[in-house]
């Protein structure tokens, strides 16, 4: 196994292991109603994103590829996404750029969901004939550019050198006819990062909090000299993100992830403001199981989604908007109620 694949599955292992880290969703709160005025069957969850309806406002977040096992876990991941009218993100591309031997390993979603939206994954510093070349390896409907630089200091064998980070994302957003969603892979966005990104041209933005996979602690644990342990903590949460970002949604599509365990996660990141809610550790975690039973997971996981929408008397993703919370702790700071 070369040295990439075999980072591909380090990374899904160690993901799967790792401790839960603070993201900060216990320090809001919906405020309870007790009048409902809507029925179950009233209720119509779906979103419509570049221009295309998805039966739910969350998606399948960047995750894995570039390996045997990975290749298996996209295939289970495609039928989840098919089986849900779900978008899918893959996880970073670079490997199959390296090496074509790898690239069966992403197909292999487009062949299990040949309908289906899926978005390719490249990094910042990946040049614009690697992210057609990315595209076309998937007939990918958008493309992710992920930023990781936190990751990347943690990495023995990680970049040192990002000078060229802001022209490549601008030469593919500029040079490319699908959408582009650039991503944090789990340290969060501030206001000062976005407003960057869209002087580059960027108008879908994935603010992805601390809080769920942490690649900081699986590059330290990766590591032949782990060294890191003080920086465990850090990175923006996405709740702080969205509150930060609360008046960049008028021109530029905004989607969350980061720690999402439940459903009243997905409900808070939406009153918040995200246009839908990327999800991989949960997603990552059924899809070790029997596809019946990981089938009946997810579908546990819609249902009660779709019983806090009753409990809030909301019929669509629009309605959840409106409701109002209370921000606790450092959150205060923001505001004490919408």
């Amino acid at each position: 196994m070369n040295i990439r694949s075999q980072r591909k599955d380090d990374h899904v292992a160690l993901a799967l292991k790792q401790d839960q880290f603070d993201n900060d969703f216990n320090l809001m709160k919906i405020t309870h109603q007790s009048l409902p005025s809507i029925a179950f069957e009233d209720i119509d969850p779906s979103v419509t994103l570049w221009n295309q309806k998805f039966s739910y406002p969350f998606y399948i977040n960047a995750m894995s590829g570039g390996s045997d096992k990975t290749k298996e876990t996209n295939r289970k991941l495609a039928l989840i996404a098919k089986r849900f009218n779900l978008a899918m993100a893959l996880g970073s591309q670079h490997a199959a750029l390296k090496d074509d031997s790898l690239s069966e390993s992403y197909k292999i979603v487009r062949h299990t969901n040949p309908d289906g939206f899926i978005m390719g994954n490249v990094s910042a510093n990946a040049s614009l004939s690697e992210a057609q070349k990315a595209i076309k390896m998937l007939n990918a409907n958008a493309l992710g550019i992920h930023i990781n630089v936190a990751q990347e200091i943690a990495m023995d064998e990680g970049d040192r050198d990002f000078t060229q980070w802001e022209r490549n994302i601008k030469d593919i957003v500029d040079n490319l006819s699908v959408p582009v969603i650039v991503k944090e892979v789990g340290f969060g966005m501030s206001i000062k990062t976005v407003k960057k990104l869209k002087s580059l041209g960027v108008k879908n933005i994935d603010v992805s909090g601390r809080g769920g996979t942490n690649f900081l602690w699986i590059e330290n644990e990766r590591s032949e000299e782990p060294r890191f342990d003080y920086l465990m903590d850090w990175g923006i949460s996405p709740i702080e993100s969205l509150l930060m970002n609360r008046n960049e949604h008028q021109d530029t599509l905004i989607l969350a992830s980061g720690g999402v365990k439940n459903p009243l996660d997905v409900v808070k990141l939406l009153v918040l403001g995200a246009k839908s809610v990327g999800i991989s550790g949960m997603f990552l975690k059924y899809a070790q199981l029997p596809e019946e039973e990981m089938m009946e997971k997810v579908g546990s996981f819609i249902h009660d989604f779709k019983l806090l929408m009753l409990l809030v008397s909301c019929k669509n993703i629009d309605e959840l908007r409106n409701l109002d919370y209370q921000l606790f702790g450092k959150l205060s700071v923001y505001h004490e109620e919408k």
